[in-house]
This record gives structure tokens, sequence and C-alpha cells, in this order.
């Protein structure tokens, strides 16, 4: 397969599963479905990668590994939670064929933006190297941080003594966002993964976008606008804590 027809390929896989998403979110009234999709649609993409020839195993087993993994725990995280108010926020400003425009400004937003941040798991063929180790120990190192930061936040939410509190121990010690770092950590380890083929190294600007909606986009500065609201601790928080790469506190 050509690398034109598996990029198509891809694109279809992410607008097949942004769309699927939206015919069974929009009968239950929950548009964060599409956060769930989110990391299930990589995984997909590396699945059916995979299994036209396009993707070595080892990427395509890591990949598919991030995405259920964020897929299930998005999902439970949502269960039994009200709809995020950013999407409830943007469904009350469409006057006009609100879910139209839900579908064209969040799911198909989302689709284009799964198929261009996967780009490099297509070119991440066979064979294992020099690049392929370094990437492998990149993603691991990001998929630490991942799990490790949400299952912390898990437990502390989990317990009721913490409400209004801010986490500030373990990994939340370093960062303000350990799992935005290891999600961007993770998917250099894919990019770096591709470099072992040409023209893999070319999909630089795919985890170059990935960690920019992570800490610049729709992520980090729209969580921590709620968070300065809702948590009296969370300016001091920010003054001492790193807002993104994992760094000693700050002394005051």
């Amino acid at each position: 397969m050509s690398s034109a027809v598996a990029i198509a390929l891809a694109l279809a896989v992410a607008l097949f599963a942004v769309t699927a998403t939206f015919a069974l979110a929009r009968p239950r009234g929950r548009y964060d479905t599409i956060d769930t999709t989110w990391g299930a649609g990589f995984a997909l993409i590396a699945a059916v990668s995979f299994a036209t020839g396009r993707t070595g195993a080892l990427p395509a087993a890591l990949v598919v590994v991030w995405g259920i993994r964020l897929a299930v725990h998005l999902h439970r995280r949502n269960s039994g939670l009200p709809e995020d108010p950013r999407y409830v926020t943007m469904a009350a400003r469409a006057r006009r064929f609100p879910a139209l425009r839900m579908f064209a400004r969040v799911y198909l937003v989302q689709g284009v933006a799964m198929w261009f941040v996967a780009l490099p798991v297509l070119f991440a063929g066979p064979g294992i190297g020099a690049w392929s180790a370094v990437g492998t120990a990149v993603w691991a190192v990001g998929m630490f941080f991942e799990a490790v930061g949400d299952e912390q936040l898990r437990r502390f939410r989990a317990d009721p003594a913490n409400a209004g509190k801010v986490l500030d121990r373990g990994l939340w010690r370093y960062t303000r966002h350990p799992n935005y770092f290891g999600d961007a950590c993770a998917w250099w380890g894919v990019y770096l993964m591709a470099c072992q083929h040409w023209p893999g190294p070319l999909t630089a600007l795919s985890p170059v976008l990935m960690t920019w909606l992570l800490a610049r986009g729709t992520g980090k500065p729209l969580l921590e606008e709620r968070l300065r609201e809702r948590r009296p601790g969370y300016a001091d928080y920010v003054e001492r804590t790193s807002g993104f790469l994992p760094m000693p506190p700050r002394r005051r």
C-alpha cells in the first residue's frame, strides 16, 4: 500500500470513528462521548494500519495500549457526571442547527486532529532499530506519567476529605499536568519510532500539534481557568509548580 493510500485510509477511519460516535451521542444528549473516542480512534487507526501491513507490530501495539487505556479512563471519569460544561456552552451558543454545528465544530475537528496526530503511526514500519528502541523508551516514560498521574488524581477525588483542595502530591508535585505531559511524551515516542523508516521524520508536526493542543490549546489553559475559579488554593499551586514539564517545586 502506498503512503498516499495509507494516509487517505487513516483519514477515512478517523472520520468514520467520530461520525459513528456522533450518531450514538446525539440521542443520548451527551456530546462528551467524543472524549472516549479520542483514545479509541487512535487505537483503531493503528490496528487498521497494522492489518494492511503498513505499521509494525510493536508501534501498533503501543498505540493500541495507549488509546484503549485513555478511552477506558475517560469513559469511567465521565460516567455518572453531567455533560461537560464546554460542550453545554458551545451547544447553547449555536442558535440554529445546534446538532449540525456541534458535529462540525467538535466531532469533525477532532477527527481531523486525530488523523493528523496519528500520521507517524503509518510510517512506523516493522523491524526494531535504534530509533525504535529510543521511541519505545520515550513512550514508556509518557505512559508512566499519564497512567500514574490519572490514578493519583482519581484516588484524590474519590476521598471526600479532599473536596475543594488541590492535589500537590506524587507526580502532581512536579507538574500541574502529569497526564498531559505523559500524552505528549507518548506521541513523541511514536514519532521517534517512525523515524526508523523514511518518510517518517517528515511527520514531526504531528507530535508538535498534540503537544500544542495539550499545553496551549484546548487542554491546559481551559482546565486551569476553571480550576482557578473552583479551587481557592490553585493560584498558589500555580506559583510553585511547573505548568507542563516535570520540574522541582519552586521555593516561595
